[in-house]
């Protein structure tokens, strides 16, 4: 089975292209949504010799039909697409996201990559929590830190308070440069923490949040592998080369596994809600998914570590479907992306 072909397929099964904004009245969208989705694929109990295998594809009101991303065989970076950064106005807004934007007159910085084609990297909204506690962890391994309370809070919940502490954490123990050096040293080079504040701030109006932190699903899937300690070793890098030590890689993990906002990929938060959809985890047969999600009005996304006994794979998703879309105010995106999860499961479980 080809992989990307696949994930080309789930997507367009989901008619995004027709999803209701309510910044419209409640009208289709005016330009297709951006979609960054990305899996990478592991042996399992039952298919124990099964290699990686992994792809990433990707849409966009200048791609609606889809790209796929070339990937080597070491699971290196994305070879054929120029990333280029999200923006804010002057008034702390994402014009790249409002109804009628217009793409052509934006001035826009490169983030990374050379590719013939052009994709915007949507701002990974609360995904950058995951990048903040793995620099945390990496303090914790300098002996620069000790464990803070609102670590928990931060991933479990998606505590912003608890975020503000743990980048304060950051700064008093000088890892943000190390951190987004760390992220270059491994390849991950579209991860960055660029622009927060000693107090804390990692927001839009702390001069940090859209434009200054990015993330995207290729790159988020490669952290994952350096987090998941049943995965093989990381292909693009030398043998032995790690992220975290075993004790706080696993510590993380296990806050992973305790998210509470099952609301992207995953839809078991919303099980009361009307026009309810099975995500990617269903009771009472849920695969395990340590995940963290993000949502704001723009944007949406959801990234982590799934495991069962069939299957055991990385996803993230990196989108432009915020709450605006959603159908619900209990929701955080439109039911089109945990059915999205939904179909990626099963991918999974039948990948060879």
């Amino acid at each position: 089975m080809d992989l990307a072909a696949a994930l080309l397929q789930a997507v367009h099964a989901q008619d995004f292209g027709h999803t209701a904004d309510a910044w419209r009245s409640g009208q289709t969208v005016d330009a297709f949504p951006s979609i960054d989705l990305a899996v990478a694929s592991f042996a399992s109990p039952t298919a124990p010799t099964r290699a990686p295998r992994f792809a990433n594809v990707l849409f966009s009101r200048e791609h609606p039909q889809g790209l796929v991303a070339e990937i080597g065989a070491e699971a290196g970076a994305v070879q054929n697409i120029r990333f280029d950064a999200d923006q804010r106005d002057r008034a702390l807004e994402s014009p790249a996201w409002l109804p009628g934007a217009d793409w052509s007159r934006m001035r826009w910085t490169h983030l990374h990559g050379a590719g013939a084609q052009r994709v915007v990297a949507p701002y990974p909204a609360s995904l950058l929590k995951l990048m903040v506690a793995v620099g945390v962890g990496l303090a914790v391994d300098a002996g620069k830190a000790a464990w803070p309370d609102e670590l928990e809070a931060m991933i479990v919940v998606s505590d912003n308070d608890a975020t503000d502490a743990c980048v304060a954490l950051l700064h008093r123990s000088g890892m943000v440069a190390h951190l987004n050096q760390r992220f270059q040293a491994l390849g991950l080079h579209t991860l960055q923490l660029n622009r927060t504040t000693p107090r804390g701030g990692w927001r839009n109006a702390d001069g940090a949040g859209v434009g200054q932190i990015h993330m995207t699903a290729w790159d988020s899937v490669r952290l994952l592998w350096l987090l998941d300690s049943n995965a093989p070793p990381a292909p693009w890098l030398p043998a032995g080369t790690g992220l975290l030590l075993p004790a706080t890689r696993e510590r993380l993990r296990a806050v992973l596994s305790r998210q509470e906002r099952n609301e992207v990929l995953s839809s078991g938060s919303l099980r009361a809600v009307a026009g309810w959809l099975p995500g990617l985890q269903v009771m009472p047969d849920a695969p395990h998914f340590a995940h963290k999600t993000g949502t704001t009005n723009n944007y949406a996304s959801d990234a982590g570590i799934v495991q069962t006994a069939d299957c055991h794979y990385l996803v993230a998703v990196l989108t432009s479907l915020g709450r605006r879309y959603a159908p619900h105010e209990s929701c955080a995106t439109t039911w089109k992306l945990p059915a999205l999860g939904a179909a990626v499961h099963q991918i999974m479980e039948t990948v060879t």
